[in-house]
């Protein structure tokens, strides 16, 4: 199951380094109660593929999980729970990273999305920079994907302020920051999550050949 660490292309300066972040934070729910990201897409674990796309872009990994530490952990990269216990959300797997990045960037991309664009990070940096925005979120035509995104790890407190307070919504934090929206909509298929069974053997039909 491991995959190895990988190194981005070209080094960055030390202050636009980049930490990603795979959250894997949630209960599977409409996936029958099962860890998502573990289940098995063309014979490896879901967040094998976009483990693959995430860790070329980045300086370094982390991952958000809540339960099955050991599975997640055989990935080869850190693991780290929700400081806010109760399963609340992608917000509280993004606070627990902010706090254990070691870069002053932060990326994250959700375990069930195993086709993310290979220019991702790239992309929502160039906008954050050029905008001098807090937070870069991805978005396809009118559909933003809020957990698509890149900030500042400095906002550590502010958003720890937000759930301290009982903010749980996503759209409502991205509400209180300047934000900048980067359109993909030449990627779009690449922000498909996989939520079902049915989901996730149309997107086994879908894996390039070789992809598993």
């Amino acid at each position: 199951m491991t995959t190895p660490p990988a190194t981005p292309n070209a080094p960055r300066p030390a202050d636009c380094r980049i930490t990603g972040v795979l959250l894997a934070g949630g209960q599977g729910s409409r996936m029958g109660g099962v860890d998502k990201g573990l289940v098995e897409l063309a014979g490896r674990p879901m967040a094998a593929h976009a483990l693959e796309r995430l860790a070329p872009q980045v300086d370094e990994l982390i991952i958000n999980a809540n339960q099955n530490l050991a599975a997640w952990q055989a990935f080869g990269y850190p693991v780290f729970g929700d400081d806010i216990g109760g399963f609340a959300g992608p917000l509280a797997g993004l606070h627990a990273a902010l706090s254990r990045a070691a870069h002053p960037l932060v990326v994250t991309a959700p375990c069930d999305s195993p086709f993310l664009p290979t220019d991702l990070v790239e992309r929502l940096a160039a906008a954050l920079h050029a905008a001098d925005a807090q937070l870069a979120v991805a978005r396809t035509f009118d559909q933003p994907h809020p957990v698509f995104c890149l900030c500042r790890r400095d906002l550590a407190g502010h958003l720890g302020d937000f759930l301290a307070g009982g903010g749980r919504k996503i759209d409502r934090w991205y509400g209180t920051l300047k934000i900048v929206e980067v359109p993909f909509d030449d990627q779009e298929a690449a922000f498909r999550n996989i939520n079902t069974r049915d989901e996730l053997a149309e997107a086994a039909r879908d894996l390039p050949a070789g992809a598993g």
